[in-house]
């Protein structure tokens, strides 16, 4: 049975700027498919185009061509309240400074995608409940992120992320504030999830370590994906040390 397609990007390309402007095109045709329950990378140096394309699959923007499809459903035609009722159903988002609400307690922060689709209170107690037990945060629920150290945060940031359900959970350097230590222990747990939960991941990095955890690596430059890596049965280390091969020579 073939594994069902999550996201599907199609000749993706955007340019910036008006037609009688001086343009600048940041992403110049760029295809490629993410499976259910895959772990994939895209790497890319500064301004190769990796932000320019998690912004448009994760509907902050739109491709000036080409398409984009989430769960079958061709995003960038989507708008208003259908586009909303999208994002908090399908998409799941880790940013690098965990946009935590500094008032709301763990347990309210992570309720806030649940209650913005009027799930019920019993509802949203049997979630969070069952994710932050798979996330080891059920002791710090009634604490404030001020309370929290950094990995903490970064917990309640994957468990706000994920208590819908979503599709696919997007991560914009969901590591780089964290130090080492609360770092791996981060990326052990988004392996885990992928692994145990099938939840399909797409991790934007510039960090070899991080992409080392990924099954797939897509590198970005000049806004064209130009190179793939498949970790296959490699272990973490001698997948990372792959990475930082291809990076030497990609990036030149």
């Amino acid at each position: 049975m073939d594994t069902p397609t999550v996201v599907s990007v199609k000749d993706v390309q955007k340019t910036y700027g008006k037609a009688n402007e001086k343009q600048y095109t940041a992403l110049k045709g760029v295809t490629f498919d993410v499976q259910r329950g895959e772990f994939v990378g895209i790497m890319g140096a500064s301004g190769s185009g990796k932000t320019t394309l998690l912004n448009i699959l994760s509907t902050l923007d739109k491709p000036t061509a080409g398409e984009v499809k989430i769960n079958d459903q061709e995003i960038s035609r989507l708008k208003g309240n259908a586009l909303a009722d999208f994002r908090a159903q399908e998409i799941g988002f880790m940013f690098q400074d965990f946009n935590l609400l500094e008032n709301l307690t763990a347990y309210e922060n992570m309720a806030l995608p649940l209650t913005l689709q009027n799930v019920t209170g019993k509802k949203v107690r049997e979630k969070i409940t069952t994710i932050a037990k798979t996330l080891s945060i059920d002791a710090i629920l009634n604490k404030y992120p001020t309370e929290l150290s950094g990995g903490q945060k970064q917990r309640v940031a994957a468990a706000r992320a994920l208590v819908h359900n979503p599709a696919i959970l997007f991560g914009d350097e969901p590591t780089g504030a964290l130090d080492s230590k609360s770092a791996r222990e981060l990326l052990d747990t988004m392996a885990q999830l992928n692994e145990e939960q099938r939840v399909s991941i797409l991790l934007v990095t510039h960090d070899p370590f991080s992409a080392s955890y990924c099954q797939r690596i897509l590198f970005i430059k000049d806004g064209q994906i130009g190179q793939e890596l498949v970790r296959g049965d490699k272990t973490c280390e001698a997948f990372y040390q792959e990475v930082l091969d291809t990076l030497g020579t990609f990036n030149h």
